[in-house]
């Protein structure tokens, strides 16, 4: 934790430390911190905490439909700003309720600082009503675990926490707190002395490492920049361009990495992996050495790993030494800061430069031919209905760059990947790493409430839409007037897609019955009226702006839209699981051939 944000509200010398209970521990250390806005749900376990949160007028505290919401939206608050989002939830259940959304975090290094009550001190490990040993549950899934048994403990533990979940790899941290811990009285001091040994964090890279780097950049004839996530964690965004432009290297962004890089930019090849670009996908199977920036080699990126660009040297920037080598050896391993180390890497290059004049002119007149040849595309479907890729393809247009886009998972959040245009960082916002269906809808509310004069999509699908949709409950009574763009096909869409690839069509399991020609359980449009917001039902390509622009235009309430598209629609370019992403196809049964001494 930086000095800055602990310097507030120091006791002086003779002052005597005013006593507060645990809970309003709790709560006051919250505001010390900078914390102005926390979702959760009381229960009996962390009720003391929620007394002193009647009184305070510096955190806004969201009520939540389920645990799993107040997660998912401290995700979004979090992903959308930089900022750690914060969820609250009692013992048992609520904070079992909690563990998807803590998974989320940390596959995606989001920084998600969760509190939850837990039983009496004495009634732990007797089986007492809603006990669960959360702390051993989160422990391989958390950057740390805490469990706080003594109130006087609660600042420390907590500052601790926000600490740790913010610097390095950002991730999520628990503080379960007992509830005689929350209900003693005990001086509050502050500062409190945060200990935390072993704990430090690697941000500035080894000079050697950085020369070597530059050095196999400006001797590479097919280089590429591969950007992830840790990119944008760490608001490297403009120094990734500096350094691109310097280099003349063609730019792939990754999932989680979508923004980090301008779409508009000339440099970019668009997004690697299973259902990537043709010519990001291809570009890192071809290159001779691949630039990884906060990035993991995560196997929806690779295909099979060792079959991935074979002949490739790899240089890999990561503030987790963890990932390094991990997956791929690195010829150069390089432990750091991304924006610390890009900024050193421009300079050192800068300098290589001056020895060795790079020549990609070759790499790129082929990359060039490859877009020519393989341009992000889709058929119009024949059965009538909307074409997905049109609908969130006119989401993007309508609103622009400086809106904020949540995913769910399946093809629509691929879809919304690929046809939406991103040219800033934390506009995206998706579960990328665990993959969790009815992420869209809590999170686009987080992101709402950290950015309320940004436009907030949830672009979500029938499926996902379901697992969590009672958080409109909470927009519309809150006033967190997001958008949800329900793109329709009455199936879980991306595993009946498998489900034609490679089980003949044997749709076992995937029916919704949501949409066209179907008896409708649940009818969107009435289940949102429901929720008390604007429901829309979309079935024609020439309703679609309109709807849109509707949407655009209402912000008194919540606007769900019932995007009725096919059920025949897929996801292409698509790398099949588990063979070399040589074998990329940009439509069913078609792959580019391509020479591999190009």
């Amino acid at each position: 934790m930086s000095p800055s944000t602990l310097k507030a509200a120091q006791n002086s010398g003779d002052q005597t430390p005013e006593l507060l209970t645990g809970a309003q521990a709790v709560v006051r250390t919250l505001e010390l911190i900078g914390i102005t806005d926390v979702f959760g749900l009381p229960g009996g376990a962390i009720l003391p905490v929620y007394d002193p949160l009647m009184d305070t007028t510096k955190i806004r505290h969201i009520l939540v439909r389920h645990e799993q919401g107040a997660g998912h939206a401290a995700e979004g608050y979090a992903a959308s700003t930089g900022k750690v989002g914060v969820a609250i939830a009692t013992s048992g259940p609520g904070a079992t309720n909690l563990v998807t959304a803590i998974m989320d975090a940390h596959m995606d290094s989001v920084p998600l600082l969760a509190i939850t009550g837990q039983v009496f001190s004495t009634l732990m490990g007797t089986d007492a009503f809603q006990e669960a040993d959360i702390v051993g549950i989160t422990m391989p899934i958390t950057k740390h675990s805490f469990l706080v048994t003594d109130a006087s403990e609660i600042p420390s533990t907590i500052a601790a926490a926000y600490h740790i979940a913010s610097t390095g790899r950002p991730g999520p941290v628990l503080v379960d707190i007992t509830k005689d811990a929350q209900q003693d009285t005990v001086p509050f001091n502050w500062p409190p002395k945060i200990d935390l040994p072993g704990y430090r964090p690697v941000t500035k890279a080894h000079g050697k490492q950085i020369q070597a780097a530059a050095q196999l950049m400006v001797e590479a004839k097919k280089p590429v920049l591969y950007v992830g996530g840790g990119v944008i964690r760490a608001e490297a965004s403009a120094e990734l361009l500096e350094l691109a432009e310097l280099s003349g290297a063609p730019v792939v962004t990754t999932l989680m990495a979508r923004g980090a890089f301008p779409d508009s930019h000339a440099q970019h090849l668009g997004m690697p992996g299973m259902h990537g670009t043709v010519p990001a996908v291809l570009a890192l199977q071809e290159s001779d050495l691949i630039v990884a920036l906060g990035a993991r080699f995560d196997d929806r990126v690779t295909g099979k790993t060792a079959l991935f660009a074979p002949h490739a040297k790899v240089i890999h920037v990561d503030v987790d030494p963890a990932e390094i080598s991990k997956i791929r050896t690195a010829d150069v391993p390089i432990v750091g800061d991304a924006k610390d180390v890009i900024v050193d890497l421009t300079a050192a290059y800068t300098l290589a430069r001056r020895e060795t004049t790079p020549d990609n002119e070759a790499w790129w007149a082929y990359l060039n031919g490859l877009r020519e040849e393989f341009p992000l595309g889709y058929t119009e479907p024949t059965d009538g209905l909307l074409a997905p890729q049109h609908v969130i393809e006119r989401i993007g247009a309508l609103t622009g760059p400086e809106g904020v886009y949540a995913a769910g998972v399946g093809q629509h959040q691929m879809w919304a990947a690929q046809f939406i245009k991103y040219e800033r960082p934390n506009s995206w916002l998706n579960s990328g790493g665990a993959g969790t269906m009815g992420y869209s809808v809590p999170a686009a509310m987080g992101a709402k409430v950290a950015e309320p004069d940004r436009v907030v999509w949830a672009i979500d699908g029938d499926g996902c839409f379901q697992m969590t949709n009672q958080e409109l409950a909470t927009c519309a009574i809150n006033k967190i007037p997001i958008k949800v763009a329900i793109i329709n096909n009455s199936s879980l869409g991306m595993v009946r897609q498998w489900q034609t690839l490679f089980y003949d069509g044997r749709y076992s399991n995937t029916d919704l019955n949501t949409g066209h020609d179907t008896i409708r359980v649940p009818d969107f449009v009435k289940l949102a009226e429901a929720y008390g917001c604007l429901g829309i039902r979309v079935t024609k390509a020439d309703e679609v702006d309109a709807a849109i622009q509707l949407a655009l235009e209402t912000n008194d309430r919540p606007v769900v839209i019932d995007f009725v598209v096919s059920a025949d629609a897929m996801v292409w370019p698509m790398v099949p699981q588990g063979v070399s992403n040589s074998y990329v196809q940009y439509a069913r049964d078609h792959s580019p051939s391509f020479d591999e001494e190009a």
